[in-house]
């Protein structure tokens, strides 16, 4: 097998980029790309630790998952979750973080990289409260770069094509997965027949 080991190597390969793969990269929020983000419900949270990487899926009402501060500065509420605390403990020991944005139904995602810190300012958390409950803590983020991402990704998925969808009865479910891994102490049947109220009870 043969193993690319420089940038060289990869260059001779893929050659330059273009100028309408550079052009677009910011180093703060433009208007354009603050409407993108406006527009975002979901974003994917990348972030590194000395334990390895992380990825972390945020999902909120569009306009909420990332707000815009000013056009150096995002905000991204942590909202209620499985408490692993996964993507928080890599950043208050590495703030080296990128951001995946998807708009359901565009072709164009959105890229930011940037350098994030962990608040728990008390007013910054009860500007970001839903239906009475505000998050723990609210993770700020000063852009370095920001692009979007040209489409052929979401093309080749097709991901947005309602007959594509998988029919979630074709796949395990969590109560399945979790009743497995744990050799059937935690999870199976009673986990998926509770889980859809007890979702919508905490979801903030």
């Amino acid at each position: 097998m043969s193993i690319i080991a420089s940038v060289e190597q990869l260059e001779a390969i893929y050659g330059q980029p273009n100028e309408s793969s550079t052009v677009k990269v910011a180093s703060h929020v433009t208007p354009s790309y603050r409407a993108l983000i406006k527009s975002s419900p979901f974003v994917a949270l990348a972030t590194g630790g000395p334990e390895g990487l992380d990825c972390s899926p945020r999902g909120d009402l569009a306009g909420l998952v990332v707000r815009v501060h000013d056009d150096k500065t995002l905000m991204m509420p942590d909202r209620r979750g499985n408490n692993r605390i996964d993507s928080l403990r890599n950043i208050v020991r590495d703030p080296r973080v990128a951001l995946l944005f998807l708009i359901p139904g565009s072709g164009s995602t959105l890229r930011v990289n940037g350098r994030a810190h962990v608040s728990v300012d008390a007013a910054l958390l009860a500007s970001f409260a839903i239906d009475g409950k505000a998050p723990r803590s609210v993770i700020v983020l000063s852009v370095d770069e920001i692009y979007f991402q040209c489409a052929r990704a979401i093309v080749r998925s097709d991901l947005w094509n309602p007959d594509k969808r998988v029919d979630p009865k074709s796949l395990p479910t969590p109560g399945e997965i979790l009743a497995e891994m744990s050799k059937n102490r935690l999870g199976g049947e009673d986990y998926d027949k509770a889980w859809p109220e007890r979702a919508r009870q905490s979801l903030w």
